[in-house]
């Protein structure tokens, strides 16, 4: 009989211990994951404003000479990340792609312009810094149109500016709530030694002396917690880069670990400061509100 209590006793403590392990890794993760989503937030508006194209059009009587040295010209400009000469046959043969038929079957000439499709860097893709990069291009005579899409233009920017507001207060309400869950689960496991708690007072045992074995055992679960977390959120960012390279999710180093040693030191501190306050409560209630 005392042996099936037993069992029943340690399979109790290894339950509680395991949901206490699975709601730490769980907001810790996805308090990581938020915080992985902060830091690369601008990573990745950047590389969406980078994917619009201005497109530079040059008169049909421009040589050879004249796209080379536009060319050259491009790569000192502070403001291309990229760029790209496309031909008029080059281009012919886009749209012959798109619409399926060969329009200069038709017409019987070309009537398409040589062109540069410019990938703007992040910082520059703004309006007025649009306009005065066409004011300095427009210079060149032989440039007949500089076309970009500047509702686009206007319509990432102002997203960007609410999104980034959203995020940092969602990132706040996210992380006060998670040390409510945190604290509520560690609470709970407490609660149920609230009587092994009051006997070690009564039997003359100190306050620190009680604390103690309650604080180690929540840090230990609150770092296997954050451990696990950590491991789930490497793995993340390795899907991720894997899968979209081209965003370099993982080229911030320092900040990846900053937030990894972050979930770590969180699993850590709210354990630690959880269980103190919860073992206090019972150390100063009396015997009969125990139950």
């Amino acid at each position: 009989m005392s042996d099936s209590f037993e069992k029943f006793q340690k399979r109790r403590v290894i339950t509680s211990y395991f949901s206490v392990v699975l709601s730490i890794f769980l907001v810790l993760f996805l308090l990581g994951i938020l915080g992985l989503f902060v830091i690369n937030s601008k990573l990745l508006s950047d590389n969406f404003k980078e994917e619009i194209v201005m497109t530079v059009f040059f008169k049909t009587e421009a040589t050879d000479s004249v796209t080379n040295a536009f060319n050259s010209e491009l790569k000192t400009a502070k403001f291309a990340k990229s760029f790209a000469y496309v031909s008029k046959e080059k281009a012919a043969e886009q749209h012959k792609k798109i619409i399926g038929e060969d329009f200069m079957q038709f017409l019987g000439v070309n009537p398409l312009q040589n062109s540069f499709d410019i990938h703007l860097k992040a910082d520059f893709v703004t309006n007025p810094e649009i306009a005065k990069i066409q004011s300095r291009l427009r210079q060149n005579d032989m440039i007949a149109d500089i076309v970009y899409d500047k509702q686009l233009v206007t319509l990432v920017n102002d997203n960007i500016k609410n999104i980034s507001m959203w995020i940092l207060i969602i990132s706040g309400l996210f992380a006060f709530v998670s040390v409510l869950l945190i604290n509520s689960s560690l609470r709970l496991s407490i609660y149920a030694n609230r009587f092994i708690i009051k006997t070690m007072q009564m039997v003359g045992a100190t306050k620190s002396f009680i604390r103690k074995p309650f604080i180690q055992r929540s840090v230990i679960l609150g770092l296997i917690g954050a451990v696990l977390a950590i491991v789930a959120l490497l793995g993340v960012l390795i899907y991720l880069q894997t899968s979209f390279p081209n965003l370099g999710i993982i080229e911030n180093k320092l900040a990846i670990g900053t937030v990894l040693l972050g979930v770590l030191v969180l699993g850590v501190v709210i354990t630690f400061i959880s269980t103190y306050f919860a073992t206090q409560r019972f150390l100063n209630l009396r015997t009969d509100d125990l139950y």
